[in-house]
């Protein structure tokens, strides 16, 4: 698949095609929301992987709205691409699986001072708390919420999916190499669920300097190419 971004400013990176790999891992079905979208990479990949999903994608940016149906379209894929803030927006319905890779700069990391990229990377745009408890809301009985964290904040995001009656079943951590602490966490979270949570085996990146070999076949599966505009 082709995807077109914009020369400058924010573009995806890794971390979105290693949760487009985590959550491929599931049997995804029914109705989709993929949250903060972007340029649409990560609903349209796994709509591609899953066709009979009923696809809708969300960005507050219209630049993004506007790229994410260009994409959808360069790739023939059937999605409703709303332009609009998340946890202002009424939506007529709701999903049986939600996913995301929101913004998650901390507090104290620096701010950019283009707006763009300030609305995609840092956690003030999309607040955790706010975006969780809203998400519960929006699925239906024993949906799923799958989506991508800053590792270090693990504590206070377990918390949050608590309070807000979520039950974590998944959890995985990425790592740049064997000797790197985790910088990265997907997790699996599901309403109305009695499951015990699984920390399943992380994924390491590099193995001397190169991609694992694990890697490299996550980067052949999303079989994902950029193109500037």
């Amino acid at each position: 698949m082709v995807f077109y971004q914009y020369k400058d400013g924010y573009r995806y990176n890794s971390d979105t095609i290693f949760l487009y790999d985590f959550i491929s891992k599931y049997k995804i079905s029914g109705s989709l929301l993929d949250v903060g979208s972007g340029c649409g990479i990560l609903g349209l990949l796994i709509k591609r992987d899953f066709p009979k999903v009923d696809l809708t994608q969300i960005d507050i940016q219209e630049k993004n709205a506007s790229l994410n149906k260009k994409n959808a379209l360069a790739n023939n894929q059937k999605s409703e691409i709303i332009c609009d803030d998340f946890l202002e927006h009424t939506f007529e319905k709701k999903f049986d699986c939600i996913i995301s890779n929101p913004p998650f700069y901390h507090e104290g990391s620096l701010k950019s001072e283009d707006e763009s990229l300030f609305l995609s990377r840092h956690s003030l745009a999309l607040q955790i708390d706010k975006f969780i408890n809203k998400t519960y809301k929006l699925l239906k009985p024993k949906g799923s919420f799958m989506f991508c964290y800053d590792a270090k904040q693990i504590d206070d995001l377990l918390v949050i999916l608590t309070q807000a009656k979520f039950k974590v079943n998944e959890i995985k951590f990425i790592h740049v190499n064997y000797e790197k602490l985790a910088s990265l966490v997907m997790i699996y979270a599901k309403r109305e669920s009695k499951s015990l949570c699984k920390v399943l085996p992380p994924l390491i990146l590099y193995k001397q300097r190169e991609y694992t070999d694990l890697v490299k076949y996550i980067y052949k599966k999303a079989d994902a190419n950029s193109e500037n505009i």
